[in-house]
């Protein structure tokens, strides 16, 4: 029996039914991270990565009685975590900017602990001032109104906000030469100015969840 030719066929079918499932997962887990790896690539080569660190796995939220800007503009764009997993995001670029009741939160969960809230606050007398100021965010609402703007313009060819403030070539973009928003909350991955000046700053760390909205 073990010399005959149907047996040792039926061996052969067998390791080579084994050899293609094998494969076959081996292509199902590294395809993923192939995909990952060569987004990412192409995302530096276009210059379509946003905030220029990696973010942390933790968005924040943002709200202000009142925001004013001069030279405006909005795009998509893409953050990366140390992960170098890829983030959507939508881009709002300011050249300057005041904020008036400024507040920024941020919630982290702990074992045992449970949930700690880092709130800070600024700009209640003296509004705060930025410059070339970039918001990756997820998620944006207020009352808005845009003097000059322009819906709809090639990201690439972005003129109106802060010097490197433009997107991919062919997507979707607005700008404005100024807009200001009433009672603006926003929730985002990343922050980053050229300058910030935070009047009246203060921070506080408290048990429990405690947003800004």
């Amino acid at each position: 029996m073990t010399g005959s030719p149907h047996l040792s066929d039926q061996i052969a079918d067998e390791r080579a039914v084994s050899g293609r499932v094998r494969w076959r997962r081996f292509a199902a887990l590294t395809v993923p991270a192939v995909a990952v790896t060569a987004g990412l690539g192409i995302a530096l080569a276009q210059g379509a990565l946003a905030a220029s660190f990696a973010v942390s796995g933790q968005q924040f939220k943002v709200s202000a009685s009142s925001l004013e800007g001069e030279g405006f503009a909005q795009y998509g764009s893409v953050d990366v975590n140390a992960r170098e997993e890829l983030i959507p995001v939508a881009v709002t670029a300011i050249r300057e900017a005041k904020l008036h009741d400024l507040c920024q939160s941020v919630v982290t969960t702990l074992p045992v602990v449970g949930d700690i809230s880092l709130n800070l606050t600024a700009g209640r007398k003296t509004p705060v001032e930025a410059s070339n100021l970039f918001v990756d965010a997820t998620q944006l609402a207020g009352d808005a109104v845009f003097s000059n703007i322009e819906i709809g313009r090639d990201a690439s060819t972005l003129d109106k906000g802060p010097a490197e403030a433009q997107g991919m070539q062919d997507l979707f973009a607005q700008q404005a030469d100024t807009v200001r928003i009433s009672d603006l909350q926003q929730t985002a991955w990343a922050t980053n100015a050229g300058t910030f000046k935070l009047s009246g700053l203060s921070m506080n760390i408290s048990k429990g969840k405690k947003e800004c909205f």
